[in-house]
């Protein structure tokens, strides 16, 4: 493909026009104005009822007006084309690839710079009252604006192919691309590649499919045996072989009657098997069973491959998932045991590592940037570790691509190198957690966790301490392999700290905080809900509430709060997740667990700790609470847990803390009333005294504070006097605490 001499001439005014303003960068309005005076260009705008006139008048006044000029003391300028603007040129070439043209004109370009919707030159164009449904309707069918049809001078009907070769209209040659240096190098498979070459070299059935999840580079190998073809690495009975891949979208465009898909599909095929050198290959190949076909009998693509591939004339290389194999693919049998079953499985980090490092210099050169090693393993390992709805490579080379085309159109940049924090960036944005969570080094947000929750979690330092060290152990890679990173049982009293713990931890971690009421969950039939319906139930296709919520957001504490309320069949579940941190819902989907935090909470035990009437603890009691979990959760339960964690009854000292938490959210929202709160230390003792109940732990306060502080303050605030601010002094008064208002100097010194 190579542009028309016109569009040359009108991509080089539009560098003049630039260059003339002195403006740094030629737009897509530069562009449109030289298009103006294209041939083509003129004759499609004309034909979509433009006024070429006013049009060009609107743009050399926003050139004129709105584009930045460089100025006269950097002297002489070379300008760039912007982003969108190369954008445009590289959709209307694809555009142009696809339709089997030889050459790029200014047609093209106008309906491609249609997708750049947010610009001054589409604005432009739709005052004009031109779309693009207008400019394609004439290119391809020469239809004017007004409706009438026409012959379009120089552009020619969109579906007509070019040769009547078929192979050359609905075919790639992959073998000539790989002569010409367009394809990606293959890194490793080379097992696969071995397989390949042998069922290629079999009498019958010889033609392999490569199944595998997307993104494990099935599509890859093919290329990559292109390549090894063309390098002469391969049996001399190949090495004459030339390997075709099949378009599907191109042999359906523009089939309007029934025999002209057909028809297509057999010159194709007799074209293949014409030459014995010739192998068909078909991407995603289980969209050939139903492709085509029409009510009233008529076969599709598939049935009118089979007699071709029975005889081991037509040598064909097939791809797919596994999900689509099974569904689609291997019902049909008479057309699956034709084929040779090859696996690809996900590659491991260091293999992805290499892989990455072998298609460097292809990124390198297309984004004019360079990629620091470290970037380059970090993007392996970071792609594996956080985004987890996708396969190796796949995803890690997404990591690298975008990166590059980051840093290449960051306009800031003075190095043009690739690092490992903008991977990290990177990765925080796809996987939806904090850039801190990200970071390759985290040991200094561990090393501190235990006092970070210490500070906000009062009394239960013991707790803290068991979880803090689990924690470390998953991520130091000591604990076994293939499970979350903590299971934990939290057992102890109502109202001593164990969902906020939960909330707290996920908070430091910089995570997303999920919790499930087990409550909601107690009849048998409700534990169907967090994995999804069964088939032919309703609700079937939603999927379940936990398996969404784990896709979502993978990296997340998971509070499952008073396990002990759900219905028995939901510990199969949890098993499940504990020992292999997977769960499938009722649609095969797999949910990852491998980077939950698993908390469960549990009042199990407590009311045999509450024996003592006096509130002290002792090692009979705990010993009694641990039977009571012994025997409410089964020994497989327990066996998977990483820690069975216990929450101790809260202290008078520690309650007086959570008076003063409390009390510090109170002035807090006071603040922006212009009410100020004064007490002393004496208050907080008291307030815990009054508010403290051993059975209901520290939640007690917040509903004592409510009664006798806050309600006689909403009082003072809407009709007394603290409707335009002030302060409150609280004090204790013969056992009984006073509030003390004044709208003027402050009460304590």
């Amino acid at each position: 493909m190579t542009l028309s001499e016109d569009l040359e001439r009108s991509l080089n005014q539009a560098r003049i026009e630039a260059v003339k303003r002195r403006n740094e960068y030629i737009t897509l309005e530069h562009m449109l104005l030289a298009l103006t005076y294209d041939p083509i260009g003129q004759e499609v705008l004309l034909a979509c009822g433009a006024d070429l006139e006013a049009l060009r008048n609107e743009l050399r006044e926003y050139l004129d007006t709105e584009m930045e000029s460089v100025p006269e003391t950097f002297g002489e300028i070379e300008p760039e084309y912007t982003i969108g603007a190369q954008r445009v040129l590289q959709l209307a070439a694809f555009h142009v690839q696809s339709t089997q043209k030889k050459k790029l004109d200014g047609g093209y370009v106008l309906a491609s710079l249609f997708r750049e919707d947010q610009s001054h030159a589409v604005f432009f164009l739709s005052r004009q009252d031109i779309s693009r449904f207008d400019v394609v309707r004439y290119i391809s069918h020469g239809i004017r604006k007004d409706g009438k049809k026409v012959t379009p001078e120089g552009l020619e009907d969109a579906t007509k192919p070019e040769s009547g070769d078929p192979l050359k209209d609905f075919c790639v040659d992959l073998t000539e691309k790989a002569r010409l240096g367009k394809l990606d190098p293959l890194v490793g498979r080379s097992e696969e590649i071995d397989r390949t070459i042998h069922i290629l070299a079999r009498r019958r059935k010889n033609n392999p499919i490569f199944v595998g999840d997307a993104g494990v580079g099935k599509t890859a190998i093919v290329e990559g045996l292109a390549l090894s073809i063309v390098a002469g690495k391969v049996p001399e009975s190949l090495k004459q072989t030339r390997i075709f891949s099949l378009d599907m979208g191109l042999l359906l465009a523009g089939t309007k009657f029934r025999g002209e898909f057909e028809e297509r599909l057999k010159n194709v095929v007799q074209s293949v098997t014409a030459d014995p050198n010739h192998v068909l290959f078909v991407d995603e190949i289980h969209t050939i069973i139903g492709a085509g076909a029409v009510s009233g009998g008529s076969l599709d693509a598939s049935n009118l491959l089979k007699p071709a591939l029975a005889n081991g004339e037509l040598r064909c290389i097939g791809t797919t998932t596994y999900k689509e194999y099974k569904a689609i693919f291997e019902k049909d049998h008479a057309l699956s045991r034709r084929f040779q079953k090859v696996e690809v499985n996900e590659p491991s980090v260091d293999e992805t590592i290499r892989i990455l490092k072998g298609l460097l210099p292809k990124y390198e050169e297309f984004h004019a940037v360079k990629y620091s090693s470290q970037a380059v393993e970090e993007a392996a390992r970071l792609a594996d570790r956080y985004i987890l709805d996708r396969k190796l490579p796949d995803k890690a080379i997404d990591l690298i691509d975008e990166a590059g085309a980051k840093v290449k159109i960051r306009s800031s940049a003075k190095s043009k190198t690739v690092t490992v924090k903008d991977v990290e960036d990177l990765v925080s944005k796809i996987a939806k957690v904090p850039t801190r969570t990200v970071k390759a080094d985290d040991r200094d947000k561990l090393k501190e966790l235990d006092v970070e929750l210490k500070k906000r979690i009062y009394g239960q330092d013991k707790a803290v301490q068991e979880i803090v060290q689990a924690i470390r152990l998953s991520r130091s890679g000591l604990s076994e392999p293939g499970r979350p990173v903590g299971s934990f049982l939290f057992a102890g009293p109502t109202g001593v700290g164990k969902t906020e713990l939960s909330k707290q931890l996920a908070s430091i971690l910089g995570v997303e905080f999920i919790r499930f009421d087990m409550s909601e969950y107690m009849e048998k039939h409700t534990v169907s809900r967090l994995i999804g319906s069964p088939p032919g139930y309703v609700g079937f296709e939603q999927g379940g509430q936990l398996t969404d919520a784990i896709v979502r957001t993978p990296h997340c504490v998971l509070l499952l709060d008073e396990i002990e309320k759900a219905h028995e069949d939901i510990y199969n579940i949890l098993l499940q997740i504990m020992d292999h941190a997977t769960l499938t819902d009722n649609n095969g989907r797999k949910a990852d667990f491998k980077q939950v935090i698993l908390i469960m909470t549990t009042n199990t035990g407590a009311r045999e700790r509450a024996a003592n009437p006096l509130g002290f603890e002792n090692t009979a009691l705990l010993d009694r609470g641990l039977k009571a979990i012994e025997r409410h959760f089964s020994p497989e339960f327990r066996n998977r847990l990483t820690a069975i964690i216990e929450f101790s009854s809260l202290e008078e000292d520690v309650v007086s803390r959570v008076v003063r938490k409390q009390l510090e959210l109170l002035e807090d929202r006071l603040k922006e009333k212009r009410i100020s709160l004064e007490y002393q230390d004496e208050v907080l003792l008291f307030i815990a005294r009054k508010a403290y109940d051993p059975l209901f732990g520290a939640r007690p306060v917040q509903r004592w504070i409510d009664s006798n502080i806050s309600k006689k303050l909403s009082e003072e605030i809407l009709f007394g006097e603290l409707r335009s601010g002030g302060r409150v002094l609280l004090r204790e008064v013969d056992n009984e605490l006073t509030l003390t208002f004044s709208p003027h100097e402050p009460m304590i010194k």
